[in-house]
């Protein structure tokens, strides 16, 4: 498993992890997309700026191996902000790449790219 070096381990002054210290021994935590509803918590939609924005200044536009990215996290932008870079997509890899659409990020978070499209 890559260690991203450099990537925050977590939005600072929470709970909420964007990284994982170590492979876990009883497999891979598969990456699945989760509904983000307009009733969550101020802190969970904070946290999810936190780390696109963390992935954008630590990759841009370039495919970046899903490594020790905390899948939980991961999940909350998988399938809009967050794309599969190769295909066939294994979603439960370590060595699974993915890359930020950036069109799709920028109209659900103006504040980090820059506005609507």
């Amino acid at each position: 498993m890559l260690k991203h070096r450099g990537f925050p381990g977590r939005l600072p002054g929470t709970d909420f992890q964007f990284t994982i210290r170590r492979a876990n021994p009883k497999g891979v935590t598969p990456l699945t997309r989760r509904e983000r509803y307009r009733d969550r918590k101020a802190a969970d939609k904070r946290a999810d700026t936190a780390f696109l924005e963390a992935l954008w200044e630590h990759f841009g536009d370039q495919p970046f191996e899903r490594g020790n990215l905390d899948a939980g996290r991961l999940s909350w932008l998988f399938g809009r902000e967050v794309v599969p870079a190769e295909d066939p997509f294994d979603p439960a890899s370590y060595d699974a790449l993915l890359k930020i659409d950036f069109e799709t990020a920028r109209q659900s978070f103006p504040d980090i790219f820059g506005g609507e499209a």
